[in-house]
């Protein structure tokens, strides 16, 4: 799979740009706040219809101007196809000319991987990033685990409001059971998904995590959740309902889930090393992107935003051999010497200054 053309229009500080990209390696550079992100930004609003950057859209839209518009063609081994998101007071998408009515309908036909400095933080931060990780992968390959994690949540709203009500208007407690039975049905579907996604996770992980670290260390993962069984769950909300009440939210469930991960048994959360926590999500990424190509049948599309400046050589040197049959689209500040890195594959340099592409 590979991206053959971008055109922008009024996207952040682009007027109108149409690039035309390598279906091997292409590198962005120029100084900072000059517009490179934003080429990554707009291939994954075409992936996923919406910003990684930011939740108010309308920021997208170039200063003084009404609307914005992303098209990209893109190759499939079996089809190719064409995305356009134009965006205004609303938003509208087409899929090869058609405009779609869900999210849905969208993702899963421009596959993506995604890495930016933000990443090394994913292990650190809390849990909604881990989860924000795992729904991004399955998303793209399971149309149905979106849906369902839709209904949970929208499930979870609306006994989060109904907590409040009992709290403050005297609601009665028993019609939580409604609400109860909904979301444990909806969790226990999302957390099947989940778990499955983990377990291919854990056997990629086992194959590349070593290769990186020259046999030096072990890497697993650990799925931590209370949705594994409906009944279990039933029970669990049943036991915290006078707490939910008290603090007016749900505080157990699936959208409580995240993920440990352990170097040589110890958690790399607490006792990791920046270097180990680096390799780490080195080996979660690829992880990522060879369990894609085992779904689809062929590579996703990478997306490295200022990503490599956050790696020594070596680890530049072990990831760079594993991307070898992708298109990956770099940005970074300085042109890199990529000569240097054994890619043997043919690439593009693009300069990058105030919204235009000079090379």
């Amino acid at each position: 799979m590979y991206i053959e053309q971008i055109n922008l229009k009024n996207f952040r500080n682009y007027d109108g740009q149409e690039i035309v990209l390598n279906p091997h390696i292409n590198v962005f550079y120029g100084n900072n706040a000059q517009g490179k992100t934003n080429i990554l930004e707009a291939i994954f609003l075409c992936g996923f219809g919406k910003s990684f950057r930011t939740s108010k859209e309308k920021e997208m839209i170039k200063l003084q101007k009404d609307f914005l518009e992303v098209n990209i063609k893109y190759q499939k081994s079996d089809r190719d196809g064409k995305i356009k998101v134009v965006l205004s007071n609303k938003k509208q998408i087409e899929v090869n000319g058609v405009k779609i009515k869900k999210l849905s309908e969208l993702i899963g036909n421009l596959n993506l991987v995604i890495f930016t400095p933000d990443d090394i933080q994913i292990l650190k931060n809390g849990p909604d990033k881990r989860r924000r990780f795992l729904d991004m992968m399955i998303g793209q390959l399971r149309p149905n685990y979106v849906h369902n994690l839709n209904n949970y949540l929208k499930v979870l709203e609306q006994r989060n409001n109904y907590l409040r009500q009992i709290k403050d208007e005297n609601k009665p407690e028993e019609m939580l059971e409604i609400w109860d039975e909904k979301l444990a049905d909806y969790a226990v579907l999302v957390w099947k998904y989940r778990n499955e996604f983990i377990e291919k996770l854990k056997e990629k992980i086992k194959l590349i995590h070593p290769q990186i670290t020259n046999e030096k260390e072990i890497l697993t993962l650990e799925y931590i959740s209370d949705c594994d069984n409906k009944e279990k769950y039933l029970s669990l909300l049943r036991q915290r309902r006078k707490l939910d009440i008290i603090k007016g939210f749900t505080t157990k469930g699936i959208h409580r889930d995240d993920f440990k991960a352990f170097i040589n048994d110890k958690e790399v959360l607490i006792y990791g090393s920046q270097g180990q926590h680096r390799t780490s999500i080195l080996t979660l990424k690829l992880s990522e992107l060879y369990v894609i190509y085992d779904e689809i049948g062929e590579y996703p599309i990478l997306l490295l935003d200022d990503f490599m400046s956050e790696l020594d050589a070596n680890r530049r040197k072990s990831f760079l051999k594993y991307i070898q049959d992708t298109q990956v689209i770099i940005t970074c500040t300085d042109k890199m010497k990529l000569e240097n890195m054994s890619l043997g594959k043919e690439y593009n340099l693009y300069q990058v200054q105030n919204g235009e592409i000079l090379d």
